[in-house]
């Protein structure tokens, strides 16, 4: 008996702008979570985390100013932060992501059937802007 012949693989055959937009709101969602700034804020950000000797007032009838450790810059965590500083930033990213689990699932599941529903309910309109004008200006690698 011959071999059988592989199946081609299917690949897309350009470049889906939808398809991107999809992508970046999963990135950013995923960053928004993680690390508390957008995918472009996390690659471009300020490195800036530290820890800081913080004074804490005693108040009323208090004795004298107790010092403490704080961490500083971590709302906004970014490339340079993790590189500057790994274990601080990896520890807060941590932190955040078990605080921002379920609103990021929440979110990433709206997005997923957001972006289906509304892929088939503009189906027809799309088409006819990659057939019409995309087709056209940007020749048949970028469409819709």
């Amino acid at each position: 008996m011959a071999p059988r012949k592989k199946k081609a693989r299917r690949r897309p055959r350009g470049f889906s702008l939808i398809n991107a937009l999809e992508a970046y709101t999963y990135a950013s969602i995923l960053s928004e979570g993680v690390a508390g700034t957008s995918p472009w804020g996390m690659l471009t950000g300020d490195t800036d985390i530290g820890m800081a000797q913080v004074a804490n007032d005693p108040g009323v009838g208090g004795y004298g100013i107790t010092y403490s450790t704080q961490t500083v810059g971590a709302k906004e965590i970014s490339l340079g932060d993790i590189v500057s500083n790994p274990g601080l930033a990896l520890a807060e990213m941590g932190n955040n992501l078990q605080s921002n689990l379920v609103p990021m699932a929440v979110a990433s599941l709206v997005t997923g059937v957001s972006f289906r529903f509304g892929k088939k309910l503009l189906r027809r309109p799309i088409g006819n802007i990659n057939r019409n004008i995309m087709k056209p200006l940007l020749g048949a690698g970028i469409k819709l």
